[in-house]
């Protein structure tokens, strides 16, 4: 996988002129000006600089040559001023669907609040025309963003805007990761026969050591990445924070959900030389720490049908295609592999509570899962105890497990409804902490007066607990107090929804054994408020 430029770039520009070359974007049109000067001055010998005495022919020579060889090409454009000329020719394009990458130059990044003498209000400057415009929030991420540039340009075909501070192409770029594939492929016009884009079968018929990672993008794929998985025989990795399962969790290829920060990532896909990510992203993460995403030697790919996802991707090889068709043809072209030992992912249950200690989450998650019927549609909103239901509470169908993605509270709640109201026939939980259930509470109002009969257990601790857990970590006092004085059950009721308390393993077993076996049918909702001790051991 691709950690930086090609041939070890030591700064920005030298990463961006690696990107030209690969792209084969070497014949740069422009009109300089003064925020250009710090990219264009003393450019490589093998990069072509064509000088345009007017912004609008700068874009329209572009445009031409774009046409002419049937492949994106390079504008370089002064600021506001440059940017304003070029407008037109720049609406040209798009109406033409004609892929240019077009690099606007920016004033010096560390004094622009000031807005300083050429300073530019770039980024709507251009209308709708651009079919993207990027202002990368770092130097370091400049390259990347020409690249995704270019797949932008080529996909939605019209040009592609990156705006540049001029003081950024002299910043370091060494070990960076480049948000954009190396390889972008597009089907059919790439697919061999079967259907499979012939790189991406090629890739994995050759692997020593496959591995895959589901995403929410397969969960259309559900049976065919699973004929996949087994003729490849590799472990099966679920990306972490993903909206809903791209694999079945009670298989016995599953490996778990993947860790969310690098370390702990590379060590999970240590000793793999192929990683396919099919409909998620490479790879979210959460905490920032430095370093690369996989192993060196470890290549990686993507499936998906969503352009944003591919074209940011740093993946080596992306194929912007249907997961459920391209895993259905791979799994017919592929030789059957024997299949490897995968080990289940840890499930560390607390001990049933003795008389008058507190119920732990995991143990409410516990029996939950003991119960759970495997058609259940079950939504997650409970941050601080999402990792134990990942463990606990396999999803055994696409809607085993439907969350909140962009990581926003308030989703649970309301979604649960909405989920039970165009499924009837289907079992509806939602397991919500109090904290995130207090954010969409009042949809139990809709719950109770349309008859959808769900339930929805609030693990209640009575504080944000998976913030207290992040503020420790950064060796801070949260400033902010527990909640203890809030009465969710209370809350309920009063928006019409049946509640009740629940404070012991006796009280939780007898409302689950009463209300699990007629889920299915139920037409009353009905939300349990479970009191639970705070763990201390959150692992995001």
């Amino acid at each position: 996988m691709r950690q930086q430029g090609a041939g070890g770039a030591a700064t920005v520009r030298e990463a961006t002129f690696d990107v030209l070359r690969r792209t084969g974007l070497t014949t740069v049109f422009g009109n300089p000006g003064s925020t250009e000067v710090t990219f264009l001055g003393g450019l490589p010998d093998d990069l072509r600089f064509v000088l345009a005495l007017h912004e609008g022919s700068v874009v329209g020579m572009a445009t031409g040559w774009a046409i002419g060889h049937d492949a994106p090409a390079l504008a370089v454009l002064h600021t506001t001023a440059g940017l304003g000329n070029a407008v037109g020719a720049i609406a040209t394009a798009r109406v033409n669907r004609v892929p240019l990458v077009v690099l606007v130059g920016q004033q010096d990044r560390r004094h622009l609040a000031l807005e300083p003498f050429l300073a530019g209000r770039l980024a709507g400057l251009a209308g709708d025309y651009p079919v993207r415009v990027d202002q990368p929030v770092r130097a370091q991420d400049v390259p990347g963003a020409v690249a995704r540039a270019v797949h932008e340009a080529v996909t939605f075909r019209g040009p592609a805007l990156v705006v540049v501070p001029m003081d950024d192409w002299d910043e370091p770029y060494e070990g960076e990761v480049l948000a954009a594939p190396g390889r972008l492929l597009r089907t059919p016009a790439h697919a061999a026969s079967g259907g499979a884009p012939a790189p991406l079968a090629e890739l994995l018929g050759g692997a020593r050591a496959p591995v895959i990672v589901a995403g929410a993008g397969a969960c259309r794929a559900w049976e065919p990445l699973v004929a996949l998985a087994e003729r490849l025989g590799c472990p099966v990795w679920q990306e972490p924070f993903g909206a809903r399962p791209g694999f079945p969790q009670d298989h016995p290829l599953f490996a778990g959900v993947l860790p969310a920060d690098r370390p702990r990532l590379r060590a999970a896909l240590s000793g793999h030389d192929v990683v396919l990510a099919v409909g998620a992203p490479v790879f979210r993460q959460y905490p920032y720490t430095p370093g690369p995403l996989v192993e060196p030697g470890t290549v990686v790919a993507l499936v998906t049908d969503d352009p944003s996802e591919a074209h940011r991707s740093p993946a080596d090889l992306a194929c912007l295609a249907d997961p459920a068709e391209t895993c259905a043809h791979l799994a017919a072209l592929l030789p059957a592999r024997p299949a490897v030992d995968v080990a289940s992912p840890a499930a560390v249950v607390p001990p049933v509570p003795a008389e008058g200690r507190p119920l732990r989450a995991a143990r409410v998650l516990r029996e939950l899962a003991d119960r759970l019927p495997a058609d259940a549609v079950l939504v997650e909103e409970t941050p601080s105890s999402r990792s134990d239901l990942h463990r606990l509470v396999p999803a055994r169908n696409p809607l085993g497990f439907v969350s909140a993605a962009m990581g926003g509270l308030g989703f649970a709640l309301p979604a649960a409804v909405g989920l039970r109201m165009a499924l009837p026939g289907r079992p509806v939980v939602a397991v919500t902490g109090d904290g995130s259930a207090l954010y969409g509470l009042h949809a139990l109002w809709s719950a109770a007066h349309y008859r959808a009969g769900a339930l929805f257990l609030v693990l209640a601790n009575a504080r944000y607990a998976i913030l207290d857990r992040l503020a420790e970590r950064h060796g801070d006092k949260a400033p902010w107090p527990a909640f203890d004085e809030v009465d969710v059950g209370g809350l309920a009721r009063s928006l019409g929804c049946p509640s009740r308390r629940v404070e012991t393993y006796a009280e939780l077993t007898a409302a689950l054994d009463e209300v699990m076996p007629t889920l299915a049918g139920r037409d009353e909702p009905l939300l349990l408020d479970v009191a639970v001790a705070v763990d201390l051991d959150f692992q995001p």
